[in-house]
Formats: structure tokens, C-alpha cells, sequence
């Protein structure tokens, strides 16, 4: 099935989706939001980087610990991973259980949490205890019938990349959302607040970064060049403090067309190191395979997104932190199987002239940096 437009699919999925909701497709537009988060989430998995991200973690901004912000995902370093057997399994999974396969997690405080519930509601990135030395997270790798594999991180406190997810609805016979301007302003601060990489503009409107060395020197140059230098570096403490900022945004001719970017997109554009545009396209791909009309072996997906949207009080198990075990080992199939087709759902519009293998491949290079 093809849309002419986002609105279109919006009308659609508000109709076979939402039909219980009083207000239908304001319902369909926050389900929209979600799966942007959830397409964000399992693209940086489909990357192999689920063992440094964090999910909706406070980050602080640089040298001003009284202020933090809430992002979608932070990637940190991993200081130490470890393989946990639990066999035979018993559910829940939770920390404590994990503790008796991993010593070095006795005497601290653990979090109570399930990693997998007898209700097979896994949560993504668990977060099992947070350390003087940063937080351990947990992520189910296998599992069958009596037995069960978890990878556990000690991952740095500090992040070497964020990402936030911004979308943004508009009322029907509407052109501008009345929260457009302000989403973007939000996001533009946190994006310009929370790295030591600081950005300048010139008289010429060409960007100028300043960044301060781990021996109390100042570096300056071209703003992409000093980040391309930041990025090669081999050493992790050579430029504390340097966050790769990473924004996704979707709403489809509020944020931008194709002959025009908009206030709001321009705002993003210069402020975040990465913007991700995820087009019309690649969400009702989306939607449209795993959702609407579900090909063979995709269903648990459409399952755990109905069973949690119908409108009544209940867990929902169609997030990027609490999902379904069978919609998770679908999804990331699915994303594993379709890598190039995906990278063709965004665009990207800044840094110009940039590919989405190239952030990739940078991230890439950030993770290993920190790899102990």
C-alpha cells in the first residue's frame, strides 16, 4: 500500500489502528513518535552498538553539573564486558539473579528491575546498578527454553555521542504546529550545551570550534575539521568532555520539504553535529511491513503494537525500552536483513555532503576508542 504524504498514512493508521480513540489521529501521531524512537533505536543495533547505549538517560551539561537533560539514547564506552549463563533460567530475570553469575556486581546496590518478566516484556538496556565509576546495563543476547545469555557492561558515566528523536504533529487544515519552533529551540539548546566542543559562528557564517585539551591548552579551527581531528584522536582523554550530537527528526513538510527547510529545521540543522531526516518513505515502509499489512514472520511485531494500543489501562510492550521478546527478535531481523534498503529511509541534512555509513562509521570509532 502506498501514501502520497505522511498526513495520508497518518489517516490510515488512525483508521484501522486508533478506530477506539476519541481523537484518532492525534492517537496515530503519538504512535508516529514512538516509532521514530523505535527505528532510531534498532538502527544504532543493527550498527552493533546496543552494549554502549543508554536509554533516556539525565546528561549533564558540559562543566554545569546543576543542570542535565533527558535524551532518547546516550552511547557510552564500555570499561569491561562480561557473557552471564543463567541455566537453567526461571523468570523473572533480575539483577540479583544475574549477581550470583557475576561476583563483581556483589556489594552494590542493585536496581528492582526486571531484565525479562514472566509476562516475556523484555527491557532494553536494563540499567542493574549504578557505580561510582558509571552505570551497568544488561541485554539479553539468547534465550531458549532453559536457558538464558545476557551481555553485561561496566560502561563509562561520561557518553561519547547522544541522540534525541523529534516529532512533531499538526492539526488538521493546520500549516504550522503552535510547539514546532519551540521542540526545535529545546532541541538546539541541549545540542549546543551538553559537549566540550563548543561552536562559534563567524562574521563570514562559517562555524569556528574552540575546544579545551586534557592539559588546559585551547584548540581552535574550522568547526568540521576540529571535529574530524577530535574524532581520529586514539586517546579517550585527550579532549575530555567531546559529545557527538545526533538529532532524528520526522514530521514531513512542517519540519521540511523538499524544496524548503524550514525555521524549525534550520534551528536543528545548525545546532546538532548530525541531523537525520527519517522520510515519509522509510516510516511507512515501516508501517506499512511491519504494522499495517505484516509480511510472513513479522506478526509478532503487529501483536505487541496492538495489544498495546486498544485503548485500555495495561503494560505497554511496544516501546524502545519495554518490548515484547518475539517483537524485539523481530525487529532486529528485520533491521539486520534490511540494512542498505534502511539507510535509504534518511537523509541526511547535516553535516552536508555526509552519509549515514559515515556516522556509522564514526560512532564506530568513538566506541572502540573507549574499549578497555
Amino acid at each position: 500500500m502506498a501514501f502520497q504524504s505522511i498526513d495520508n498514512l497518518q489517516k490510515a493508521f488512525a483508521t484501522q489502528m486508533f478506530d477506539y480513540a476519541s481523537d484518532k489521529k492525534k492517537a496515530a501521531g503519538r504512535a508516529l513518535g514512538t516509532l521514530v524512537e523505535i527505528v532510531a533505536y534498532y538502527t544504532f543495533c543493527a550498527w552493533e552498538l546496543s552494549d554502549h547505549i543508554v536509554i533516556e538517560r539525565k546528561i549533564e551539561e558540559f562543566a554545569n553539573p546543576d543542570i542535565s537533560h533527558n535524551v532518547e539514547f546516550s552511547l557510552h564506552p564500555v570499561k569491561a564486558r562480561q557473557l552471564a549463563t543463567l541455566n537453567p533460567v526461571s523468570l523473572p530475570i533480575t539483577p540479583s539473579k544475574i549477581k550470583r553469575e557475576l561476583p563483581f556486581l556483589a556489594g552494590h546496590t542493585l536496581k528492582s528491575v526486571q531484565v525479562l518478566g514472566k509476562n516475556l516484556i523484555r527491557k532494553n538496556a536494563t540499567v542493574l546498578t549504578e557505580t561510582e565509576s558509571g552505570p551497568v546495563i544488561a541485554n539479553i543476547e539468547a534465550l531458549d527454553d532453559g536457558c538464558c545469555w545476557l551481555s553485561v557492561c561496566a560502561l563509562s558515566p561520561d557518553p561519547f555521542a547522544i541522540v534525541e528523536c523529534k516529532r512533531v504533529g499538526v492539526q488538521e487544515g493546520m500549516k504550522k504546529g503552535p510547539q514546532t519552533i519551540e521542540k526545535a529551540k529545546q532541541g538546539s539548546y541541549v545540542a549546543r550545551s551538553v559537549s566540550a566542543l563548543q561552536k562559534v559562528r563567524l562574521r563570514n557564517g562559517q562555524f569556528q570550534g574552540v575546544i579545551e585539551t586534557s592539559d588546559g591548552e585551547f584548540r581552535s579551527g574550522p568547526y568540521s575539521s576540529l571535529q574530524r581531528e577530535i574524532i581520529n584522536n586514539p586517546s579517550l582523554t585527550a579532549f575530555p568532555g567531546f559529545i557527538l550530537t545526533i538529532g532524528v527528526v520526522s514530521n514531513h513538510g512542517n519540519w521540511f520539504t523538499s524544496d524548503n527547510q524550514n525555521k524549525e529545521l534550520k534551528v536543528l540543522a545548525q545546532s546538532y553535529d548530525w541531523l537525520l531526516f527519517l522520510t515519509d518513505h522509510g516510516l511507512a515502509k515501516f508501517i506499512n511491513d511491519l504494522l499495517l499489512e505484516p509480511v510472513s514472520g513479522f506478526e509478532p511485531v503487529r501483536n505487541a503494537f496492538t495489544e498495546s494500543y486498544q485503548g485500555t489501562r495495561g503494560t505497554n510492550k511496544f516501546t524502545k525500552s519495554r518490548i515484547d521478546f518475539e517483537a524485539d527478535k523481530t525487529l532486529r531481523r528485520y533491521f539486520a536483513d534490511h540494512s542498505t534498503e534502511i539507510e535509504s529511509w534518511f537523509n541526511v541534512i547535516s553535516p552536508e555532503n555526509r552519509t549515514l555509513g559515515e556516522l556509522q562509521s564514526d560512532l564506530n570509532t568513538l566506541a572502540r576508542r573507549g574499549e578497555s
